[in-house]
């Protein structure tokens, strides 16, 4: 049995994300549900892309992926659900599915209401009413055709390209995610920079010597490096690099390499 993933913005203050589970095994109670996070920064549609790129190739086929960031809900946004080479996924069609798109194979506009919770949905809850039921019943196997109408799989919406320019100095690129450490990941592949030795890494006015691991520097002190994840990011040896730069999504990181 293919496992439900939620991804959201909901936090783990309200009922919300209990809800949605409610939902969900209301209509299958053997339902495995897995949570992969609730504490994407609310409304950062732009941080949900690298989450799952991060995650996709850690579940097994078949997974469907429910994700919902969605500061659109209850407007002109569509609700969609996709098939891909992988799994599926349910959610809102703003981006948050940038990298599964070109793996999908079949895209429907979540527009036959016999598979919502209720005719008559919340237009502030489409995650109660809306995705979670549909992801439920794709998990009993309805196929993805009876959900709704079929949508070109070029007409979803695409988050913009994450920037990592080449300079005369190294690159450029930018802040994509703050995890719950408070380091800071860039845009910047560990592959485009492993060619050349790096000098420095520079946020603002900030210059942050290059390391191998966070145990390079005393505790307390920054360096950057290349993490688990692939991306060159900025850290804090025992703490927050986000805290005591005070940096966010979308700032502008520069990494200097040495010339020969």
């Amino acid at each position: 049995m293919a496992p439900i993933v939620l991804l959201t913005d909901f936090g783990g203050q309200d009922h919300y994300v209990g809800v949605l589970k409610g939902v969900i095994l209301s209509l299958h109670p053997q339902a495995q549900i897995v949570d992969l996070s609730h504490e994407i920064p609310a409304y950062q549609v732009t941080a949900v892309p690298f989450l799952l790129e991060q995650s996709l190739p850690y579940f097994p086929q078949g997974t469907i992926f429910l994700v919902i960031v969605d500061p659109g809900v209850g407007g002109t946004r569509r609700p969609i659900a996709l098939q891909t080479s992988q799994g599926y996924a349910v959610g809102p069609d703003n981006g948050v599915f940038t990298p599964l798109l070109p793996h999908v194979t079949e895209a429907v506009v979540l527009d036959h209401r016999t598979y919502w919770r209720t005719r008559q949905p919340s237009q502030t809850f489409h995650g109660r009413d809306i995705f979670a039921p549909v992801a439920a019943h794709l998990s009993l196997g309805v196929p993805l055709s009876h959900l709704g109408g079929t949508i070109r799989p070029e007409t979803l919406v695409r988050s913009a390209p994450s920037p990592c320019l080449p300079t005369p100095q190294g690159w450029q690129g930018i802040i994509q995610y703050c995890d719950h450490f408070g380091n800071l990941i860039t845009t910047i592949p560990g592959d485009a920079i492993r060619a050349r030795a790096i000098q420095q890494v520079q946020w603002g006015d900030a210059v942050i010597p290059w390391g191998q691991c966070y145990g390079d520097v005393p505790a307390g002190h920054l360096l950057a490096l290349v993490g688990s994840h692939g991306y060159v990011e900025i850290a804090c040896h025992q703490g927050s690099a986000a805290r005591i730069l005070g940096a966010k999504i979308g700032d502008q990181v520069n990494i200097i390499c040495q010339t020969s």
